[in-house]
């Protein structure tokens, strides 16, 4: 099954709640909801935290698919959790070794909230190999993280097929998702490589037809 989850960066952050409506309850039936928390340390901008988490955690059932895009990750696990995240994403890059990678990943079980791991454009698949037996999701960056409306970056569905190959041979149970510059005209490149998991931003939310175009992209 593939599964869509809009980008709230990309939203009316005057009315969180009506925003967050167009996609869950309003004709829109999306899954999850993609929540980007950006430090202005491990990326340049800044947006959002555990706060605002909780306080749109009132308003939705959806799924909170939670992107850390900050530095030590480890430190804040449990406030995300705590807020009502659902899955809990953080990067490789974010951690000093391996060795710190394992403890996030068990830290984020241990929360009892499902784990991935994201990588950026530049980092390659063979960076996660060993953790990938114990993840419920990779996330593949697709454009530079920190930033919305990028272009897609082509280089990305080498590593959703790369992924999705492993994941075939190996019987893991991780979904692949993509995230960056995705639209209705790259969608179906981007299934075919194998990711089942699809975060779109400016193309769903800068729609005049958000549950419109919810249904082009599931209709994809």
């Amino acid at each position: 099954m593939v599964i869509l989850a809009p980008s709230l960066l990309a939203s009316d952050f005057s009315n969180l709640e009506r925003e967050i409506k167009k996609v869950y309850m309003e004709g829109g039936g999306c899954a999850y909801l993609h929540l980007d928390v950006m430090d202005g340390v491990f990326v340049k901008n800044i947006s959002f935290g555990a706060p605002v988490i909780a306080s749109i955690r009132k308003v939705c059932g959806i799924i909170f698919d939670v992107h850390l895009m900050i530095t030590n990750p480890i430190r804040y696990v449990p406030d995300f959790a705590g807020a009502g995240a659902d899955i809990i994403t953080f990067h490789c890059e974010a951690c000093g070794d391996s060795e710190e990678i394992w403890r996030t990943v068990e830290l984020i079980k241990a929360n009892g909230k499902k784990c991935a791991i994201s990588i950026k454009p530049k980092t390659p698949v063979d960076a996660i190999l060993p953790f990938l037996g114990e993840l419920d999701m990779v996330l593949v960056m697709s454009v530079e993280p920190g930033f919305g409306g990028q272009k897609f970056i082509e280089g990305a569905l080498d590593k959703i097929s790369e992924l999705y190959r492993i994941k075939t041979e190996k019987n893991y149970g991780f979904d692949i998702e993509v995230d960056g510059g995705v639209t209705l005209g790259n969608l179906k490149k981007i299934k075919e490589a194998g990711a089942n998991v699809i975060v779109a931003g400016s193309s769903i939310f800068g729609a005049a037809d958000v549950a419109g175009t919810i249904r082009r992209f599931m209709d994809v």
